[in-house]
């Protein structure tokens, strides 16, 4: 049996998995990492914990497994994405805390941005929206607000990456400084047609260009890992972004395909093939994947809060003690009696895109509990894709026929159902949960020669439900007329 080892660097948690060349699952190792919230708006995680846990679990699945490090044939990465860290190049030590892709710091620096009139030339670029979100902003912060950070940076001594790069670097001890393509074009500084650096946007943000990793593609041979750290090395074949790597892993190789991860955001990826397009309804056009020499487009809808709306019910208002149990107690009730949530805690993403947006629970009355509140909250998920799906077919010439899902809340059948009703679009689930570690294995798998085509990774998924729409027409316009009421007043043009 050959093995592959995949490394799945959340925002929540690092994690390991092995996966044979089926696509079974072996082991798994998780271990969760903190998210400090030092003022309202400013998300940041330490870089040292992100590494040291992301290690520690994959010695964790090794032993699991029963396997060493030499019977892995090769080792794939996938991450949460635009998460920013810079480090010296001499001691490898980081120079500041992690900005994790829910930061909005960089909000005031991206509306001046917008004011000047760059939001068509950005947009062209780079095929994002200017926002916080991306890994720009929060460079240029860091090199504006940390002391000498400048100096050192256009010294040569520092590096930035996104956490692909955090991690290639200490698993090969600083040998390589580099960055996956499809994470690169979540920077907001790789022009997408090039897929290079973009010069005009350096000079622009006044960034140096010395900090800056080498681009690579996402099936590139990087490296072995370093000596001594696994007990003997393992090739580094395979990189993508998180959302990237799960439509990989959801063989959604055609274009006209899509898939949609429910994690601590939720995202939709639609594959547009080997053309950049461009959306006229406020969505991304992203690289997909650049392997076997030919790249791969998406449109992608981000919304910020979906799985993290659950955390918040549990951390902040103790409606729940474990994430598990919200299914249970939505469904406790037939219907949210008119409560609706509108999850804008850190802005709203697509297709709205409005930074300043702030939460909304309304349509309470004496007779809410926390059931309503509860299904509040799962349909407020569903509610967000569905305005990202509309936007996309908009744009879009050919409608979607099926959509396929993924991540930690995909689970939750009445999540899924409610899902396929308000698209009327049927939801697939497939059996394997892990799609976005799978994605990164398989991706190492197709450049090592474990698998020669992508019709073979096609053929290692398998349905595990698929939930039909079954509301009507009527009543589908009535849910989101309400939705839509409560999103007008979430909105930060009303806020006083």
């Amino acid at each position: 049996m050959r093995y592959l080892l995949a490394l799945d660097q959340g925002t929540t948690s690092s994690r390991a998995i092995i996966f044979d060349e089926n696509g079974k699952l072996h082991a798994t190792a998780q271990r969760e990492i903190q998210i400090q919230t030092p003022q309202s708006g400013w998300v940041e995680q330490d870089a040292n914990e992100i590494w040291s846990t992301q290690i520690a679990v994959v010695q964790q699945a090794l032993a699991s497994a029963h396997l060493l490090a030499k019977d892995i044939l090769a080792l794939g990465l996938t991450n949460q994405r635009e998460t920013t860290v810079v480090w010296d190049k001499r001691t490898g030590q980081p120079l500041a805390p992690a900005l994790v892709w829910q930061d909005r710091r960089a909000a005031s620096w991206c509306n001046q941005l917008i004011q000047q009139g760059y939001v068509d030339k950005i947009h062209h670029k780079t095929g994002l929206r200017i926002d916080p979100y991306f890994s720009a902003g929060k460079l240029v912060w860091l090199l504006d607000n940390i002391l000498n950070l400048r100096t050192l940076a256009e010294q040569g001594h520092v590096a930035f990456g996104t956490i692909d790069s955090w991690l290639i670097w200490n698993l090969t001890q600083g040998a390589e400084h580099v960055i996956e393509v499809s994470n690169a074009s979540r920077t907001m500084l790789m022009n997408l047609e090039q897929q290079q650096w973009d010069q005009e946007l350096l000079d622009l943000f006044n960034i140096p260009d010395k900090l800056l990793p080498q681009i690579i593609h996402s099936d590139e041979y990087i490296a072995d890992t370093a000596q001594g750290l696994l007990g003997s090395t393992i090739p580094i074949a395979g990189v993508l972004g998180d959302q990237q790597a799960a439509l990989f892993g959801q063989a959604c190789f055609e274009a006209g395909t899509a898939k949609n991860t429910y994690g601590t955001g939720c995202f939709m990826l639609f594959n547009t093939g080997t053309e950049i397009q461009y959306s006229k309804n406020q969505l991304l056009t992203t690289l997909a994947w650049n392997a076997q020499q030919q790249t791969h487009y998406a449109l992608e809808g981000s919304v910020f809060m979906a799985g993290a709306i659950v955390q918040w019910l549990r951390d902040g208002l103790g409606i729940i003690k474990h994430s598990q149990e919200i299914e249970k107690l939505a469904n406790q009730v037939t219907d949210t009696e008119g409560v609706v949530l509108v999850p804008a805690f850190t802005g709203l993403g697509a297709p709205y895109w409005d930074s300043d947006a702030r939460a909304l629970l309304c349509g309470m009355s004496r007779g809410t509990n926390k059931a309503h509140i509860a299904r509040a909250a799962l349909e407020a998920i569903a509610f967000q894709v569905a305005d990202v799906l509309t936007a996309m077919q908009s744009d879009l010439s050919q409608p979607l026929k099926q959509l396929r899902v993924d991540g930690g809340a995909s689970r939750n059948d009445m999540l899924m159902q409610f899902q396929a009703n308000i698209l009327n679009v049927p939801v697939l689930r497939p059996k394997m949960h892990e799609s976005t570690a799978w994605g990164a294995a398989a991706m190492a798998g197709l450049k090592i020669g474990v698998f020669n085509h992508l019709d073979e990774i096609a053929k290692t998924w398998q349905l595990d439900r698929e939930f039909e729409p079954n509301m009507s027409d009527d009543q589908r316009q009535q849910y989101l007329e309400k939705w839509h009421n409560a999103l007008i007043r979430a909105k930060s043009s009303l806020t006083v």
